[in-house]
């Protein structure tokens, strides 16, 4: 895993630059911002939004729509476990109580265990469900039983 410096609200700011001067893309400077810092500083809403030539609402409505953008820092991991239609019908509650178990800790929170496990809605693969994302890497057909050995690996 690479170190990431912590960026300041200013430095921020400097990922806030649209790709075209007449075009303003409140979600696309939030996610440059996400990638760089694994979220994006509620303290720093004023600055993007001065920088975006937008008001602090359009900023902060923006990031209080999309799910994936965050206002605190993860975990050193993000588990994801789907909940959509084909997930639910393929016990997708028993997966994520067993990851809770696991990670001792519940959906939304982050601990010091290094965990942030979210719900998601749909992830597009039904045909391999239930479906758990940890970071990047998509494992389909999770049983309960399974969930210790698969996140051990991420310890």
């Amino acid at each position: 895993m690479t170190s990431r410096r912590s960026l300041t609200p200013a430095e921020s700011v400097d990922f806030c630059r649209p790709h075209h001067p007449d075009e303003t893309n409140i979600l696309q400077a939030l996610l440059t911002i996400q990638q760089a810092k694994r979220y994006v500083p509620v303290e720093a809403l004023p600055q993007i939004a001065h920088r975006l030539g937008v008001t602090e609402a359009d900023v902060a409505g923006v990031l209080s729509y999309y799910p994936d953008l965050r206002t605190s820092p993860p975990g050193r991991h993000v588990i994801r476990v789907c909940m959509g239609e084909s997930c639910m019908a393929n016990h997708c509650p028993a997966v994520i109580r067993a990851v809770e178990t696991y990670v001792r800790s519940r959906t939304g929170d982050t601990k010091g265990n290094g965990f942030t496990l979210e719900k998601v809605y749909c992830v597009g693969n039904c045909a391999l469900s239930p479906t758990l994302i940890v970071d990047q890497d998509i494992h389909g057909r999770v049983e309960p039983a399974q969930v210790p050995r698969l996140l051990e690996h991420y310890r």
